[in-house]
């Protein structure tokens, strides 16, 4: 990924998860707690200006890019990238991060909403396609890390998959329909020292009059200390805050269904 289309044909590549046999890629370095992290919600957003040329060329082939994303489903390998490509940009000038629920395409429309459904052992993910690729020979969508953890990919690298494009307000993962609002909330960060909690709790709640929450939770056999927001009567006011958060650095926020 992190693939820059240039121009209508013309495609300039940094080091990236398509060529992943040549620098070997990695998820975290240590235990992480991953378990609050959630589906992407599709919503309506203009097709970027950057990545999304009719077509475009990588190793001398050409690749088409669709108009839209009706209908669009198909079925073959995915793989993964992750702390090789962390923080650089992606195809439609975004960050990359590995812990946020997106993936990478050849020919969908950026941004799209797509459901990827692990055939090996049915679980599936929704992800928000925002990069171009894989460009390895057979491989059909590459996914950041954590939707590859989700599905149980991350340690085996490739899966057989199937991919079907998401309108807004549809086809939304039974996970989600089945809770009620109040049981949305935003998570700022998962910390394994209670006192970085403690001070990212203090900070936000001197600037805003808002509850702020810290659990402890067991992963992989590790503490951790998560500072949450909420809960929020609705889903738009747990994105309102996660766009509010992004702007004070807290880049990791994402939205958490609560037991």
């Amino acid at each position: 990924m992190v693939v820059r289309i240039v121009h209508l044909f013309v495609v300039v590549f940094s080091l990236s998860g398509c060529f992943s046999n040549v620098v070997k890629d990695s998820g975290p370095s240590g235990p992480i707690d991953l378990s609050g992290i959630a589906d992407a919600v599709p919503q309506d957003e203009p097709l970027s200006r950057g990545g999304n040329p009719s077509s475009y060329v990588v190793f001398g082939k050409h690749y088409y890019v669709l108009d839209s994303a009706e209908d669009f489903k198909e079925r073959g390998v995915a793989s993964w990238y992750g702390n090789k490509f962390h923080g650089n940009k992606t195809s439609n000038g975004e960050i990359y991060d590995m812990y946020a629920m997106s993936a990478a395409h050849k020919r969908l429309p950026l941004p799209s909403y797509v459901r990827v459904t692990n055939l090996n052992n049915n679980r599936s993910v929704i992800v928000r396609v925002n990069d171009r690729g894989p460009f390895h020979e057979g491989r059909i969508i590459d996914l950041s890390y954590v939707a590859a953890y989700k599905l149980g990919i991350d340690k085996v690298g490739t899966a057989p998959v199937e991919v079907v494009a998401l309108r807004v307000g549809s086809n939304i993962p039974t996970r989600t329909a089945e809770r009620h609002d109040e049981s949305i909330a935003v998570q700022v960060g998962a910390f394994s020292i209670r006192t970085s909690a403690e001070r990212v709790r203090k900070e936000l709640s001197r600037q805003f009059n808002i509850a702020v929450g810290i659990s402890e939770v067991l992963s992989q056999g590790k503490k951790f200390f998560r500072v949450r927001l909420g809960p929020f009567n609705n889903l738009n006011s747990a994105r309102d805050w996660i766009r509010k958060l992004d702007k004070l650095s807290y880049g990791q926020a994402s939205l958490v269904y609560l037991d």
